[in-house]
């Protein structure tokens, strides 16, 4: 089968600017090859089976060089594989992308480019500054600040860059950030110009110093700004202090770790990060199907003798569906039961199969399901109950001495996940985390196995529960939950994460 190379472009650093295209070519790749500039959240969207290569380059720590770079590509697309080469920003603009596809074509391999979002708008937009602006800025243009070293000699204009266009925005120039403004000032713009450089830009770490060009690099100094920032110069940077809006979020600047199971993580994340927040994917578990694929069959196919069938989790209702469609039945099976979902996100998930549910109740765990059947006579009643194999015996037990007769039959298992085990130890190191969450208590004994000493190691950390259960977990490992938050929801996650930082706001 022949393969493919696609070029994609990741985008500045956001990973909601991922393009639509973007995402799908990602999804289908089974050869992945990244930058040091793509979020590697937009790893998670990956196939589980995928080879991912890290190609990163830093200034002065190239992890390959450019022309290994393009000979892995060649390599990965002539074996046949479909390969994503994922790249920070644009591909086509200074990210070396046609050298890429021109190494590609040379050899007859198939390619597509997946355009991007460049950071020399983007990190710009986020900071508040249009590159364009009717009556201030008509045209605007894109300077490379790290010119091909190997060239016999500089081909930079900067008699006609310096005047010639409204606003300039030099991306990899933090490093000649000095020499940048020499020669600007040297050839005609006017010291007094307003200038910005924006660090990290679209990301929670993003950090903006405006200054006039002349004292534009004292103020970087003086602020510690290290690479990769993007570099503006133009009359439209007087726009920020009206225009900023990515620095006013909520949430802004906070690195919130979210530590749910790597395939449903981007839900709380991505609501997170709409308030401004970076979240940080360190899944703790993950769900991995059993074997007793045996008693699974027998139990879908046997489903119309029950009474009552119970779900507690929206993955619950995932498996049970994959093993009834696998026995060549469908939801007509289930015409005769009453069907109960544990909360309104299992219910949604039953109503994908064209099921609705009969009992929902308020409270999205175990006792609130109990208290919506407490009303239904159970005496005799066959109930059958699909589950994971870790989980509280509560529903089970109270069920059957109400007399009812339940089946617990496990559909898959919940394990640690310690694939992000050192990304997580440097992140506590470095003193960047703001937050963690905990949705389940196996995310709390996910997470705490990743550590030598937690009590130690989390202090001062804000720790936020989904439950009482959940918070129970933690107790019981000597670590108190900053916040619970007031329903077992996402939602409700994320109005317990606001409200450990308003609190810090207001002490």
């Amino acid at each position: 089968m022949a393969g493919i190379g696609y070029l994609i472009g990741a985008g500045p650093g956001d990973p909601g600017l991922l393009t639509v295209k973007g995402q799908d070519c990602l999804k289908k790749a089974d050869v992945v090859i990244y930058d040091y500039l793509a979020d590697d959240s937009l790893l998670f969207l990956t196939r589980p089976d995928a080879e991912l290569i890290y190609a990163g380059k830093q200034a002065g720590k190239h992890t390959l060089k450019q022309s290994e770079i393009n000979a892995l590509l060649v390599e990965k697309v002539a074996q046949g594989h479909t390969v994503a080469r994922l790249k920070g920003g644009d591909p086509f603009v200074f990210g070396r992308g046609g050298e890429e596809a021109l190494a590609l074509r040379e050899n007859n391999l198939a390619f597509e480019i997946v355009p991007g979002v460049t950071s020399a708008i983007a990190a710009p937009a986020y900071a508040g500054i249009p590159v364009t602006h009717r009556a201030v800025a008509t045209s605007f243009a894109v300077v490379t600040g790290h010119e091909d070293p190997t060239k016999p000699e500089a081909s930079m204009r900067w008699e006609h860059l310096a005047t010639g266009v409204d606003t300039l925005t030099f991306v990899m120039g933090l490093g000649k950030l000095r020499k940048i403004v020499g020669e600007l000032i040297a050839h005609g713009r006017p010291a007094t110009t307003p200038a910005a450089v924006v660090r990290w830009g679209t990301k929670a770490e993003q950090e903006t110093v405006v200054s006039t060009l002349a004292e534009l690099p004292a103020a970087v100094e003086a602020a510690g700004l290290k690479p990769p920032g993007l570099l503006v110069i133009g009359e439209v940077v007087a726009l920020r202090d009206k225009l900023r809006w990515f620095e006013d979020q909520p949430l802004f600047g906070k690195r919130i770790v979210v530590t749910r199971a790597a395939d449903v993580a981007s839900v709380l994340g991505e609501k997170l990060a709409r308030l401004g927040a970076q979240p940080l994917y360190i899944p703790a578990i993950r769900r991995q199907a059993t074997d007793n694929t045996a008693e699974q069959k027998q139990a879908v196919q046997n489903a119309a003798s029950y009474d009552y069938l119970l779900f507690t989790s929206p993955y619950t209702v995932e498996r049970f569906f994959a093993v009834l469609t696998e026995c060549g039945r469908d939801s007509r099976d289930l015409a005769t039961l009453k069907i109960a979902a544990v909360g309104s996100k299992t219910a949604a998930k039953l109503r994908r199969y064209g099921i609705l549910a009969d009992i929902v109740p308020e409270t999205a765990q175990a006792e609130g399901l109990l208290a919506a059947l407490k009303d239904e006579e159970m005496t005799g009643k066959r109930v059958l109950l699909p589950r994971a194999v870790q989980a509280r015996e509560l529903l089970p037990e109270t069920l059957r001495k109400a007399g009812a007769v339940v089946d617990v039959v496990p559909f898959y298992e919940t394990v640690p996940e310690t694939s992000r085990k050192d990304i997580f130890q440097n992140e506590l190191q470095s003193g960047k985390i703001s937050a963690i969450t905990f949705t389940s208590a196996s995310t709390v004994t996910g997470l705490l196995a990743m550590l030598e000493d937690p009590c130690k190691e989390l202090a001062g950390i804000p720790l936020i529960a989904i439950g009482e259960i959940t918070a129970d977990a933690l107790r019981q490992a000597g670590l108190e939950p900053d916040r619970l938050a007031a329903k077992a929801t996402q939602d409700a996650m994320v109005d317990a994460v606001l409200d450990v930082f308003r609190k810090e706001a207001n002490v």
